[in-house]
């Protein structure tokens, strides 16, 4: 199957945050849309859609189609679910009913693509990085799933390496045409680090101190600088230079209500994707004799928390 059509068929695997906002969008724009998720998840997925409440999408309904593993070819499956649940989502999707589809993970950290690529394939996978706050708000278990889009921006980058470029452009222009900022890039490495580059430091900081964005860069403002410092320090050695002062800026310009993943997932008991984030920031630093004490210090301290 190629990914030529101007509405191509689209599995996402997961219907949290992003992965709920994306399936609503293409919905919308006219794509047929899988979400591949548990039982009582596919079930309120059926009977009342997804609910998307955005000042930047505005607030609409989107009927999706939901089941809880990959039964048909499609041209594309986006990965949205978190590290924590990635094992036990993946046995939704076998690599003989994924047949030659796109896999596009829109997973934190810098570690996945080679374990999914050894699963399903070198050129099958597309590593993405996605800019975006959004959640997927508790349900009583009636009704639609409820997304709120809380960010002014939803900026999709497709990191092509291995992968047929074509076919991703026609994805990113799918991705567009639903409402996203959505571009292929070519270094893969660059896609990854850029983003761990200013999520590493929101997560840890906000996540180890209970606070939104903007008391955190304002009540822990030099613990905020050193992450910063650290995380670009090992991204410049993996290959990928970053400005710090430049990061900070991000920071300052970030809605002060602003709140990580992570964070969110401590404050409802979930796991925490502390080893896929700070973890693997942790294991590049060894590699490359990167010293990162505020780090350290930090994934030391939530993970003593006991989240």
């Amino acid at each position: 199957m190629t990914l030529t059509t101007s509405k191509p068929t689209v599995a996402i695997l997961g219907a949290g945050g992003v992965g709920g906002l994306l399936a609503a969008l293409l919905s919308r724009s006219g794509h047929r849309v899988v979400c591949l998720v548990r039982e009582a998840t596919a079930d309120a997925l059926r009977d009342g859609g997804i609910e998307v409440r955005s000042r930047r999408f505005g607030d609409f309904r989107a009927a999706v189609e939901a089941d809880t593993e990959l039964r048909e070819p499609v041209d594309a499956c986006l990965i949205t679910v978190k590290h924590t649940t990635l094992d036990d989502a993946l046995a939704r999707i076998t690599p003989a009913a994924l047949g030659d589809a796109l896999v596009v993970p829109f997973l934190n950290g810098v570690e996945h693509p080679a374990a999914l690529r050894a699963r399903y394939g070198p050129d099958r996978v597309a590593p993405a990085a996605i800019r975006v706050e959004s959640t997927r708000l508790p349900s009583d278990g009636n009704g639609p799933v409820v997304i709120e889009h809380g960010s002014p921006f939803a900026e999709i980058d497709l990191a092509a390496g291995p992968a047929d470029r074509a076919r991703l452009e026609a994805l990113a222009k799918a991705l567009s045409e639903a409402g996203t900022t959505a571009r292929v890039v070519a270094d893969e490495t660059r896609t990854l680090w850029e983003k761990m580059s200013f999520l590493a430091p929101f997560a840890l900081l906000t996540t180890r101190y209970g606070l939104p964005l903007g008391e955190a860069r304002t009540r822990h403002r030099e613990e905020l600088e050193g992450l910063v410092a650290e995380t670009a320090a090992v991204s410049r050695a993996c290959g990928c230079p970053v400005d710090p002062a430049g990061a900070l800026a991000r920071y300052d310009a970030f809605p002060p209500e602003a709140k990580s993943s992570m964070q969110r997932d401590a404050e409802a008991g979930r796991p925490l994707e502390l080893d896929a984030i700070g973890g693997a920031l942790l294991r590049a630093a060894d590699r490359h004799g990167v010293p990162v004490p505020v780090t350290t210090r930090l994934v030391r301290e939530i993970a003593a928390a006991g989240h």
